[in-house]
């Protein structure tokens, strides 16, 4: 959910509810090839990298078996887990769909695969982000209710006028979290898992901010769509992420409408910082422009 999306009608070929068929049947040896590339470079980064329930979530869901999984086999295991399953789409749907698939315990996803030629960089989500990157946290109950809670959030986001606030939470969290754990730091994000370079970038450089997770502070943050993150926010566990997001948000977006944003790689004196970025990589990109 990286931006608002509002086209009238579902494109030809599509469902009410856009959904369409994966088509799975139709991947190349080249497609499978690629999904069996990118599986096998990510796992082997992320294997003390990643948190706990990410790497149980590929064990269960075995998606390393055939090239690019067949959403209808890995639905019977997923659905099984904690009642999610993945439905296919044709690109990026409006945000009402999108809400209500997520409320619905529907996830979905992008059925076309990148290039060998893209490995490192693809601007548009495609099936190795959603299905690798997302799926695996959608089997742990606590996440995969944190999911459904903000796909019902935000249904009465639309009503209220803060989009774009609650997409910032999406990016900060689902998209680019870390969490804290007894080992470390560790990654539960599906920009980062599904990336070999962020995966490093985000816990070993010095660049980037770690901040600890706090729900205005990060509703006030922009973000990045095209580079690494400037900061990225800690959450203390998924506990703690669920239970900020069952809260009422009636009376943060009033303390929201008060309050100016907060610039990109910012750190302000009431945030928690658990480790204190020099910035340099963004600094040397912005200088190179």
């Amino acid at each position: 959910m990286s931006e608002i999306v509002k086209p009238h009608s579902p494109p030809a070929g599509a469902a009410s509810d856009w959904t369409i068929d994966q088509g799975w049947a139709r991947y190349s040896p080249e497609d499978h090839q690629v999904w069996t590339t990118l599986y096998e470079r990510q796992t082997h980064l992320l294997e003390d990298r990643a948190c706990e329930p990410f790497l149980r979530g590929l064990d269960a869901l075995d998606l390393h078996r055939g090239g690019i999984p067949d959403f209808n086999r890995i639905n019977i295991e997923l659905q099984a887990l904690t009642g999610w399953q993945v439905v296919a789409v044709p690109g990026l749907v409006p945000d009402e769909v999108f809400f209500d698939h997520l409320a619905n315990r529907r996830f979905p996803a992008g059925r076309f695969i990148r290039t060998a030629e893209q490995l490192d960089y693809l601007q548009e989500p495609d099936v190795f982000h959603d299905v690798f990157g997302h799926v695996p946290m959608l089997t742990d109950p606590v996440f995969a209710d944190y999911m459904e809670a903000y796909g019902r959030g935000g249904q009465r986001a639309l009503t209220k006028g803060h989009l774009a606030h609650l997409a910032r939470l999406y990016w900060h969290t689902v998209e680019f979290g870390l969490m804290s754990t007894p080992e470390g730091l560790r990654i539960y994000g599906a920009g980062i898992v599904s990336s070999r370079a962020e995966t490093i970038f985000c816990l070993e450089d010095a660049s980037p901010h770690r901040l600890a997770f706090d729900l205005v502070r990060l509703m006030r943050t922009p973000y990045r769509i095209d580079d690494f993150q400037p900061s990225y926010f800690v959450i203390p566990s998924l506990e703690a992420l669920l239970t900020a997001s069952l809260q009422d948000f009636g009376p943060i977006y009033e303390e929201l409408d008060g309050l100016a944003d907060i610039p990109i790689g910012a750190v302000t004196p009431q945030d928690g910082v658990l480790h204190l970025g020099d910035q340099t990589y963004h600094q040397a990109r912005a200088s190179a422009q």
